[in-house]
């Protein structure tokens, strides 16, 4: 366990998406026995994903879904099943690489699709796709633009367009959303993100995105859309190598039963996070700060911008207030703090150490404080070349 306070909400390297309570007790539960390809109405077997799909389908609106291990995975399956051996038209723009160095041109050349770019960087329009349709066409894809933004002199042809224009010839179109969401991302101050319903509705055949970024659940890709599609993909080879496994099917189903019940704003750590407010965010930074120069520490509440996160929502920030530590060897105090027990993942800016609190849920409050106070206090008790990089009181103010 780790706290982030590094006010990236789903910061792809400490896990991304914290879990719900409900879901971690979801998983505690099936780790025995459990009903995952059992049709306790039937007493015969069932299919592994057969709950979860059918809240995926009921909350995007889609005919059927299925649930693999990772995002990728989903779209390598959908290439794979809806176009192996045959042409994928994708705009140059869409070309992407997401983390670790993998790259969208790989993974379909993976699915033995072949790729056939159209467009510029920059601009692409339903007529360049058109004019790349032939008979050796299997699908077109469209692909999210992950950690990037693309602004200015730019053109892109709307879902609706390339789900028409596939119709018409016979293809598939196939929408990554990348990380996906179920909600309004624009109730919250922040960009309208296309939703998983806004890729069903414009005609995709299968619409594809993460369970553990925007949606609040575990590690997961999810795949919904018209049935033939998502039967193409069920019933594909691959669908056995690329199945989650029990523990992940029971967190997606409770994460996902919270999203019907209406309540995934209230209760799941990525919402509850996004939809923080600044002013409450402010009142925790100052509380905080006030333990820590309690404690000895310097400790000043700046205001500062956090980040969604997990490739969702490029370029797009949120107000957040952070309690900055010190005014010198940053650095040093960061790695004190990585140190603590459980480690504080900081960011370091304007030569001090901020604990940005948005990505900190209250209840973890009290834990942040004790590891903070717990690790410079040690680093102090180490010797005097430590004692210099403690943040000493009385060089801070609140704002």
């Amino acid at each position: 366990r780790v706290v982030n306070a590094t006010g990236v909400i789903l910061q792809t390297n400490l896990g991304r998406a914290p879990l719900g309570p409900r879901a971690i007790a979801a998983m505690t539960d099936a780790a025995g026995a459990a009903s995952v390809e059992y049709d306790l109405a039937a007493g015969k077997r069932g299919e592994r994903h057969g709950h979860a799909a059918r809240i995926l389908a009921d909350l995007s609106g889609a005919d059927d879904a299925v649930v693999v291990n990772n995002n990728a995975a989903a779209v390598l399956l959908a290439l794979a099943a809806l176009a192996a051996r045959k042409e994928v038209i994708v705009a140059r723009g869409e070309l992407v690489e997401i983390g670790g160095g993998f790259r969208i041109p790989d993974v379909l050349r993976r699915s033995g699709a072949r790729l056939v770019e159209v467009g510029t960087t920059n601009r692409t329009y339903a007529r360049d796709y058109a004019s790349a349709i032939g008979a050796r066409t299997g699908a077109i894809l469209r692909v999210h633009a992950s950690n990037f933004k693309i602004t200015g002199f730019v053109a892109r042809a709307e879902a609706g367009e390339l789900a028409a224009l596939a119709r018409e010839h016979g293809v598939a179109f196939i929408h990554d959303l990348g990380s996906g969401t179920l909600l309004d991302t624009a109730r919250h101050g922040l960009a309208r993100e296309e939703t998983v319903a806004d890729a069903v509705r414009a005609g995709a055949d299968v619409v594809t995105f993460s369970g553990d970024k925007l949606l609040g659940g575990p590690q997961a890709g999810l795949a919904v859309g018209r049935g033939p599609a998502i039967g193409a993909l069920r019933t594909h080879p691959l669908m056995r190598a690329l199945r989650p496994d029990k523990i992940t099917i029971a967190a997606l189903i409770a994460t996902l039963e919270t999203y019907r019940e209406g309540r995934a704003e209230s209760e799941l750590p990525v919402w509850r996070m996004i939809g923080a407010a600044p002013s409450a965010i402010a009142a925790r930074a100052r509380a905080i700060a006030e333990r820590l120069a309690a404690a000895g520490l310097a400790a000043e509440v700046v205001e500062t911008r956090s980040t969604v996160g997990g490739g969702a929502l490029p370029e797009e920030t949120q107000p957040s207030f952070a309690v900055a530590l010190g005014g010198g060897h940053a650095t040093r105090i960061a790695a004190a703090l990585r140190a603590a027990e459980p480690p504080v993942v900081a960011r370091v800016e304007d030569e001090r150490v901020a604990l940005d609190l948005r990505s900190v849920l209250p209840e973890d409050d009290e834990v942040l404080v004790r590891a903070v106070v717990g690790a410079l206090a040690k680093g102090e008790s180490d010797g005097a070349s430590h004692h210099e990089d403690r943040p000493r009181a009385g060089a801070g103010r609140s704002v």
